[in-house]
């Protein structure tokens, strides 16, 4: 599995989280915690969010898709507000996840 990073690199986007030639990606951006002592809200989700949009455009990309749990009202309430669309309301999708004993399972493994 890959692990989670958080870089700044136009080029680490590009090769660790899959911008580039292939036109599905894949690109995580896990919630980040304050270090000990230093406030919430310093608006470090939004400038990344906003990197990953520039990236995305600048490699041809015409949407990114972020995905939340039902309970992280602070995160939904920012990605509206930075205009994004819940696909929850507007078009009702879930999301499923095959993995461990269900995909082998399914493999017949």
């Amino acid at each position: 599995g890959s692990q989670v990073r958080i870089s700044k690199e136009e080029e680490d986007l590009e090769v660790a989280d899959g911008f580039g030639e292939n036109p599905f990606y894949h690109c995580l951006v896990a919630e980040i915690l304050p270090a000990p002592g230093e406030p919430l809200g310093q608006g470090i989700g939004s400038k990344i969010i906003k990197k990953v949009a520039e990236v995305a455009l600048d490699k041809g990309c015409s949407q990114f898709r972020l995905a939340v749990l039902n309970w992280n009202q602070k995160a939904i309430d920012l990605y509206k507000a930075l205009g994004a669309q819940d696909l929850t309301e507007a078009e009702g999708w879930h999301s499923f996840r095959f993995e461990g004993e269900a995909m082998r399972k399914l493999a017949g493994k």
